[in-house]
């Protein structure tokens, strides 16, 4: 474990006020600085020339960056936002941040603006994948109360920052229990969602949430206790990551309508092809795979 201590009260070398976000991107060591606009609606990269050399100091050096207004006087240092970051941590591919309170009193859109210009800078780094956001050291939620958790730079959309905010209209396919508990029904679901999260992290929300109260003889899938600690997709697989509750059954429904309400509801997404379930990151035991792939001889029709 590695630890950076900074003082962001403090302003910095000359080196970091004069060139974050001021050189024109053209050199081989430019990695891009975001920055949020002073309307908090949007972020922006500018390029910055990294002096540092290996990864800790790149980390340090853009974390001071994140720490210092651009020249361009539209935008704004994210770390800048009213709160402080009381410690960096550098784990292998992970770094987390701990902030203190005040960081929960940003509105929700430039909480989230926040976050999308920490995560799509630092994760440039070629050791870092992931960033993670506490609360003097507790877990930071949203502002819809679900688990933040670790961020990947591709959890915002990138277009500039100009669409972190935007809301899509989709309609899904999300398998339920029928009344015994005992096979799958199919029920579809149009909804907005926020694009800040992958569409296969909404497909889950959505099994947890439950089905519609309009929609008679479909029944929930997954124990509502359940805790989603990640959602992601590689190469076809996606990897969904819950806590101990889900293998705690609920409605009588069997292990297997659960598990494959998960895969059934994500294979319907077009960059989906199998589905890996684990449990606190770790494939667990009691299944005869962790990896699956479609089964629709479970799915039954509505009577």
């Amino acid at each position: 474990m590695r630890k950076i201590y900074i003082i962001l009260t403090v302003f910095l070398t000359a080196l970091s006020l004069s060139a974050c976000g001021a050189e024109d991107g053209e050199d081989e060591n430019a990695m891009q600085v975001y920055y949020v606009s002073n309307s908090e609606t949007k972020v922006e990269a500018h390029p910055h020339v990294m002096e540092g050399q290996d990864t800790e100091e790149k980390l340090d050096e853009l974390i001071q960056c994140l720490a210092t207004n651009p020249e361009k006087l539209e935008y704004k240092a994210p770390l800048l936002m009213g709160f402080q970051v009381l410690d960096v941590n550098w784990d292998g591919e992970k770094v987390l941040l701990d902030v203190d309170k005040a960081y929960l009193s940003l509105p929700a859109t430039t909480e989230v603006l926040t976050r999308a210009s920490i995560v799509r800078t630092l994760t440039q780094l070629d050791k870092v994948r992931y960033v993670g956001i506490t609360v003097e050291g507790n877990q930071l939620y949203d502002s819809l109360g679900r688990t933040v958790g670790w961020m990947s730079a591709d959890r915002f959309i990138d277009n500039d920052g100009n669409e972190i905010n935007t809301y899509e209209q989709v309609k899904v396919k999300l398998y339920f229990a029928g009344e015994d508990g005992t096979g799958l029904i199919a029920a579809y679901r149009e909804k907005y969602y926020s694009t800040n999260i992958p569409l296969e992290r909404f497909v889950v929300d959505e099994l947890l949430a439950g089905p519609s109260g309009h929609v008679e003889g479909i029944y929930p899938t997954i124990n509502p206790a359940t805790k989603v600690i990640s959602v992601m997709t590689k190469d076809g697989v996606c990897y969904v990551n819950l806590d101990e509750n889900f293998l705690t059954v609920v409605n009588n429904v069997s292990t297997d309508v659960s598990i494959y309400s998960i895969v059934n509801s994500l294979v319907e997404l077009n960059n989906v092809n199998k589905v890996q379930i684990l449990i606190n990151g770790e494939a667990p035991s009691g299944f005869q795979s962790s990896t699956f792939e479609r089964n629709l001889d479970i799915v039954t029709k509505l009577e």
